[in-house]
Order: C-alpha cells, then sequence, then structure tokens
C-alpha cells in the first residue's frame, strides 16, 4: 500500500478499531516468511512453560536488571 493509498482511508475506519483495522489493511509484512527452526523450538519452549503456569521476569524485575528504574 503506499502512502497515497493509505491517505485515502476514511479516518473513522482507522480510529474506530486501529488494531484490528490497520493489519487488515496493511497485511502482514512476515507472511510467507519462515521461522527459523532455533526460533522455532524456543517458541515451542515457551509455549509449554506457560502451559505449566510457569511466567517470565515481570516487568519490574527486568527494569531493575537492565538499570532503568
Amino acid at each position: 500500500m503506499t502512502l497515497s493509498e493509505l491517505t485515502e482511508i476514511p479516518e473513522p475506519a482507522v480510529a474506530e478499531f486501529p488494531e484490528r483495522k490497520l493489519p487488515e489493511i496493511l497485511g502482514d509484512p512476515d507472511e510467507g516468511l519462515a521461522i527459523k527452526q532455533a526460533v522455532r523450538e524456543r517458541l515451542l519452549v515457551q509455549k509449554q512453560a506457560v502451559s505449566r503456569g510457569q511466567r517470565g521476569q515481570s516487568l519490574h524485575e527486568l527494569v531493575r536488571e537492565i538499570g532503568l528504574d
């Protein structure tokens, strides 16, 4: 989609549900790309951990760890 095409979209169509409309209008830039095996494996491990009730670091812990607090 070009910039001129994007500016022609009626504002209410985008403003009402931007989290749903923009991906619908612009499409998925990653569509059709392959996922590397290492990424696939990491996602599967993460999915299994979440299904067991495990969670990652909280945002507060991460902010403290990287020194942004």
